[in-house]
């Protein structure tokens, strides 16, 4: 019988391929099925490693598999919504980066110890206009299962991740409600400001 902990030595070795050569997994074209479960064994092998990678060890290996994964500059512009119309280039420029940090810090935070947890697929759906939605769980030992729905665009080829909603509720929705009214009422400075310190949160 395959053992759990060859499957996840295995995955390790997969997952070590896409980071020392990015340029080649760059080049295949994968279902967007495959890039969710890609993404989901990178999350599982970080918090194997959680603990002894820290926070910034996290954030590194993180960085790559969501670069890969999401589209993040589409998430940025989507959080704003019209208001990015009124941006400045540079502006829009600061907004995708500082927006694509804390996506990346985010998940470093939030999954950085293993206690036996695995994600499962779910189904598979058609999306609008075009995109994909896939439907996942998480299960955690000994609580219930959290169902992730993830959607997905094509973007030069590649299938990529533009919303997550978890147990139905879309961080990107909640994220759009706040930044957008902080953005009116405070100004971009303030905006921006805000992002920072919840990244320096999350890395504490």
């Amino acid at each position: 019988m395959f053992k759990m902990k060859n499957f996840y030595l295995y995955i390790n070795f997969l997952i070590g391929l896409l980071v020392f050569f990015p340029v080649h997994a760059q080049q295949q074209t994968f279902t967007a099925k495959q890039v969710v479960e890609i993404f989901q064994n990178e999350l599982i092998a970080v918090m194997q490693q959680g603990q002894n990678l820290g926070f910034k060890g996290r954030y590194n290996r993180l960085e790559i598999a969501i670069n890969q994964s999401h589209d993040l500059n589409k998430i940025a512009r989507t959080v704003i919504g019209r208001e990015w119309l009124n941006l400045s280039v540079a502006q829009q420029q600061q907004l995708s980066s500082v927006f694509s940090r804390l996506s990346i810090a985010a998940y470093a935070h939030n999954f950085k110890e293993f206690s036996g947890e695995s994600f499962t697929f779910d189904s598979e759906e058609e999306g609008l206009r075009g995109g994909v939605v896939i439907h996942s769980y998480l299960h955690i030992p000994q609580d219930k299962a959290v169902k992730f729905d993830y959607m997905l665009k094509k973007k030069s080829d590649h299938w990529q991740i533009i919303n997550i909603a978890a147990n139905g509720v879309s961080d990107l929705a909640l994220k759009r409600a706040e930044y957008t009214s902080i953005l009116k009422r405070a100004g971009f400075d303030v905006l921006i400001k805000k992002i920072t310190e919840k990244i320096n949160q999350y890395a504490q």
